[in-house]
C-alpha cells in the first residue's frame, strides 16, 4: 500500500504537467523582464557608464591575441603588408588631389550655368518662354479638368495681382526660402537675420588656384541694403589631402583643416550679432541700485563669418571645438549641395530626395545616433571631432 501511495504522489496527470511548465515559463518571463529592467538602470548610471568606457577606451588600439600568438616570421611580413598600406594611403591621396584639379576644371563649365540662375532670381534676365516651357513627368502630369481649373484660378490670382499693382521682380527671397526649406540652414536662422537674406543674391564657390594649397571659399553676395556696406560676405575653409604621419591608417579623403570669415562692415545699429542689455547692480555698502547698459554676443546666422581661430597648438575648448564642427559641416553640404541644385531645395524637392535616401531602419539608426549624441553632450569628458571628411559624392 505504501508503495501505491507513493506511486499515486510522483506520477501526475499530464493536464497537470502543462500547468506547470506555464508557471515555469511565465516566472522565466519574469526573470529576464527583471533583467532586462535592471541593466537599464545600469545603462542609465553615469558612474557605470563612466566606467565601461573608460574600459573600452582601453581596448581601443590594444593588439588582438591572434596577432600577439603569430611566428615572429609571420609578423615580419605583416609589418610588410602594413608599409604597402601607407603607400597606398599616399596613392590616395594623389587621388583626391586629382578630383579637386577636375571639380576646379568643371566649376568652370558649371559657373556660366549658375551665373544665368542669378541673372533671373535678382531680375537681371527675363526667361524666354522656351526656357520656362517644362514637360513634366507622366506621373505629374494632370487631368484636363484639374488644368482647367489650375488655369481659371490662376486666371483669377493675375487679375488680383493687376488689381493691388503687383509686380515681384525676378524669384524673391530665393536665397531665403532655400535656407529656411533646409532643417541644417534653418537652425541658424533667427528673425531678426531674415530682413537681411532678403538681400541676398547669389551664393558661389570659388577653388584654389592649381598649384595652390587646397581650399575652396563661398562667397555671398548681396544686393545694396541698410544692414551692411559689403557687397559680398566670404567664407574660407582649408582642406588637407595627404595621411597624417603619425596615424596614416585613419586617411579617408580631404579633411577640412580649418576656416576664416570676414568683417562685414555693419551700419550703426544694424548688428545683428550683438545685442544690449541691461543689468541692475546694486551697492554693497550704500545699498543704492544702478542700472548698467552691457553689449553681449546674439544668436544670428552671420555669426558663420565670425568663426573661432584655430590656434597654432591646434587645442580648442570644447565649445569652440563644437562650433567648428558644425560649421564644418555647413561648409561643406553648402558646397556640395546647396549651390549646384538651390532651385531644388527652393522647390522643396531635393528634400524629398534626401528623405526618400532613407528607409524605415535608416530612420531608426538616426534616432539612435541622436540619442547618442545626446548622452555624448551630456558627458563632460566628450571631446567632439573637428575635422570633417569630405566626399566626393557628386551633386
Amino acid at each position: 500500500m505504501a508503495d501505491l501511495d507513493n506511486k499515486d504522489q510522483t506520477e501526475m496527470d499530464p493536464a497537470d504537467m502543462e500547468d506547470v511548465e506555464e508557471v515555469e515559463e511565465e516566472e522565466t518571463g519574469e526573470d529576464n523582464s527583471k533583467a532586462r529592467q535592471l541593466t537599464m538602470q545600469m545603462m542609465q548610471n553615469p558612474q557605470i557608464l563612466a566606467a565601461l568606457q573608460e574600459r573600452l577606451d582601453g581596448l581601443v588600439g590594444s593588439p588582438s591575441g591572434y596577432m600577439e600568438s603569430l611566428p615572429k616570421v609571420v609578423k615580419r611580413r605583416v609589418n610588410a603588408l602594413k608599409n604597402l598600406q601607407v603607400k597606398c594611403a599616399h596613392i590616395e591621396a594623389k587621388f583626391y588631389e586629382e578630383v579637386h584639379e577636375l571639380e576646379r576644371k568643371y566649376a568652370a563649365l558649371y559657373q556660366p550655368l549658375f551665373d544665368k540662375r542669378s541673372d533671373i532670381v535678382r531680375a537681371a534676365y527675363e526667361p524666354t518662354d522656351e526656357e520656362c516651357e517644362w514637360k513634366q513627368d507622366e506621373e505629374e502630369e494632370l487631368t484636363v479638368s484639374k488644368q482647367e481649373e489650375m488655369k481659371e484660378k490662376a486666371k483669377v490670382e493675375e487679375e488680383k495681382k493687376d488689381e493691388e499693382k503687383e509686380d515681384p521682380k525676378g524669384i524673391p527671397e530665393f536665397w531665403l526660402t532655400v535656407f529656411k526649406n533646409v532643417d541644417l540652414l534653418s537652425e541658424m536662422l533667427q528673425e531678426h537675420d531674415e530682413p537681411i537674406l532678403k538681400h541676398l543674391q547669389d551664393i558661389k564657390v570659388k577653388f584654389s588656384d592649381a598649384g595652390q594649397p587646397m581650399s575652396f571659399t563661398l562667397e555671398f553676395h548681396f544686393e545694396p541694403n541698410d544692414f551692411f556696406t559689403n557687397t559680398v560676405l566670404t567664407k574660407t575653409y582649408k582642406m588637407r589631402s595627404e595621411p597624417d604621419e603619425s596615424d596614416p591608417f585613419s586617411f579617408d579623403g580631404p579633411e577640412i583643416m580649418g576656416c576664416t570669415g570676414c568683417t562685414i562692415d555693419w551700419s550703426k545699429g544694424k548688428n545683428v550679432t550683438l545685442k544690449t542689455i541691461k543689468k541692475k547692480q546694486k551697492h554693497k555698502g550704500r545699498g543704492t541700485v544702478r542700472t548698467v547698459t552691457k553689449t553681449v554676443p546674439n544668436d544670428s546666422f552671420f555669426n558663420f563669418f565670425s568663426p573661432p581661430e584655430v590656434p597654432e597648438s591646434g587645442e580648442l575648448d570644447e565649445d569652440s571645438e563644437a562650433v567648428l564642427a558644425a560649421d564644418f559641416e555647413i561648409g561643406h553640404f553648402i558646397r556640395e549641395r546647396i549651390v549646384p541644385r538651390a532651385v531644388l531645395y527652393f522647390t522643396g524637392e531635393a528634400i524629398e530626395d534626401d528623405d526618400d535616401d532613407y528607409d524605415e531602419e535608416g530612420e531608426e539608426a538616426d534616432d539612435e545616433e541622436g540619442e547618442e549624441e545626446a548622452d555624448e553632450e551630456n558627458d563632460p569628458d566628450y571631446e567632439p571631432k573637428v575635422r570633417v571628411q569630405m566626399s566626393i559624392k557628386g551633386c
